[in-house]
């Protein structure tokens, strides 16, 4: 019995080094593949290679710009919506399943009366308004 346990556990330790051995492998070629990349570059500093890029274009104006908090609100409220709906498919299956039909019906209301008084409040606040 007591071999048999040794044997088991050896076998669970022998997986768990050959996954260590892999992560230890992979981060040495990436220390490897950094540090060949900077032996092998060329350094020539000049000042159009020190000039901030812009998509191609010379850069104008000051490094911090001013971007509207509304834009961040949107794509929370899409963050959201892309939620519900990955919530959605797993509940469209079990909802068919013997015995969890009413129960996973009102868990969805609920849910979805979440993300209701979420975008009713939104709405109030005008976060909605495209101005």
């Amino acid at each position: 019995m007591i071999a048999s346990n040794q044997v088991a556990a050896a076998d669970y330790f022998q997986a768990y080094s050959v996954v260590g051995l892999l992560a230890v492998v992979g981060v040495l070629f990436v220390a490897f593949a950094f540090g060949a990349g900077r032996l092998l570059r060329p350094v020539v500093p000049t000042p159009e290679k020190l000039m901030t890029y812009e998509c191609g274009v010379d850069p104008v104006g000051e490094g911090w710009a001013h971007t509207q908090v509304r834009y961040y609100v949107y794509a929370f409220l899409y963050v959201i919506f892309a939620v519900d709906s990955i919530f959605l498919f797993p509940w469209a299956t079990v909802f068919a399943a013997d015995g969890y039909g009413a129960t996973t019906l009102v868990e969805m209301f609920i849910f979805l009366g979440f993300l209701t008084v979420g975008l009713l409040y939104a709405y109030k606040k005008g976060v909605l308004t495209w101005t």
